[in-house]
């Protein structure tokens, strides 16, 4: 659906507009890095959602997803993004971004369906998957891309989150190094990709060396949004030295 347009002073090729969970410092961050020329970023906050699948817990989603969108659409963005990997691992695949963009009328996008769509445009349906959650997190995404046909080979989290949601802010805080030594040992010889999962997992930095170092692409969370909130803008853009996701499709 198309937004429309009128003069603007910034933002001249596209608005990108954002929602983070509230602790969330990484997100923001790796996408003022990545943005190109004449492209501006437009965030929000709204509160964490790592239950997407009870009732009250897909209700309690929408609600927050509802308001948040609506704030954001007033600044007239050309796409909307949700910038959470947990918070929006929602079957059918459309199901959060088709209904922010029948509240909104503006082009959405989320993180854990821009993870699927990655894989798909990079011909991948084979994965090893790592993240800073914990078991049960893991296990519910492991499922999710399941649904979509991706095939998760191996997965190695870091245990965060299996104590309640206060520990998630200790996320970002995971020095680089750690981070690295971390998607190394995710790896697995039959994976066509590794996914690094979480928008608060800092990786921008990772990316090009662990695709060297692996020999296959290397799929972040923040990464896969933003590759799919600037397509879904109308952007071309390739962004060299950035990851395959970016450089290719």
């Amino acid at each position: 659906m198309a937004v429309e347009r009128f003069h603007r002073n910034y933002g001249e090729r596209a608005r990108l507009a954002l929602i983070v969970p509230p602790t969330n410092t990484v997100n923001e961050a790796e996408w003022g890095r990545l943005l190109p020329a004449g492209v501006t970023l437009h965030v929000t906050r709204m509160p964490l959602h790592a239950d997407t699948t009870s009732e009250a817990g897909r209700a309690a989603l929408y609600a927050d997803i509802r308001q948040a969108s609506g704030l954001l659409a007033q600044a007239g963005p050309d796409v909307i993004a949700y910038g959470c990997t947990a918070g929006s691992m929602v079957s059918p695949l459309d199901a959060l971004t088709g209904f922010i963009e029948r509240e909104t009328g503006v082009p959405a996008v989320a993180t854990a369906p821009a993870l699927v769509l990655a894989a798909r445009a990079l011909g991948v349906s084979r994965v090893a998957l790592a993240t800073p959650y914990g078991d049960r997190l893991n296990e519910h995404e492991v499922h999710f891309l399941a649904d979509e046909g991706i095939d998760t080979v191996s997965v190695r989290g870091l245990g965060i989150g299996a104590g309640g949601a206060h520990e998630y802010v200790q996320i970002a805080r995971i020095p680089l190094n750690d981070v690295l030594a971390h998607c190394r040992a995710a790896d697995h010889p039959e994976a066509q990709a590794l996914i690094v999962s979480c928008t608060d997992l800092a990786t921008l930095d990772l990316l090009p060396r662990l695709e060297r170092e692996l020999g296959k692409p290397v799929i972040s969370s923040n990464l896969a949004t933003f590759w799919a909130a600037i397509r879904a803008a109308g952007l071309p853009d390739r962004l060299p030295g950035m990851g395959s996701l970016i450089e290719r499709a």
